[in-house]
């Protein structure tokens, strides 16, 4: 048995997306797996700047990463909490990843285990 994912296009413009994505774990839980493809929005981006992030983690944790040769982290987010982050009073949050970025936006999971559950929007 695996992790149950899902990862939903709410919106996709030419100058912003909304996407969600939902995970309950069966213990397995995620490793570096890609959730915003920068090559599939419109507009065909090269990077994208998160401006908004609402999220719900009941007993895991997540942690978003910048892709790149080495990832870097774009934003943590604590196990059993919910709430709405707005980055868009200075512009957003900019990918800062170094050598071999992608623009691509990667999830792990962090302390998982079954039964345990993430949603996670992000307005890009």
């Amino acid at each position: 048995m695996v992790d149950t994912v899902t990862s939903t296009t709410i919106h996709d413009g030419p100058k912003s997306a909304v996407m969600r994505f939902t995970n309950v774990s069966d213990g397995t839980g995620e490793s570096d797996v890609l959730k915003v493809d920068v090559s599939d929005l419109a507009g065909v981006p090269t990077r994208v700047k998160i401006m908004q992030l609402w999220y719900s983690c009941v007993g895991m944790g997540a942690r978003l990463e910048w892709d790149a040769t080495t990832d870097v982290i774009a934003w943590e987010l604590t196990q059993n909490l919910d709430g709405h982050i707005d980055f868009r009073s200075f512009g957003g949050l900019t990918n800062n990843a170094g050598t071999g970025i992608t623009g691509d936006i990667f999830l792990t999971t962090i302390g998982h285990t079954s039964g345990d559950s993430y949603v996670i929007v992000l307005e890009l």
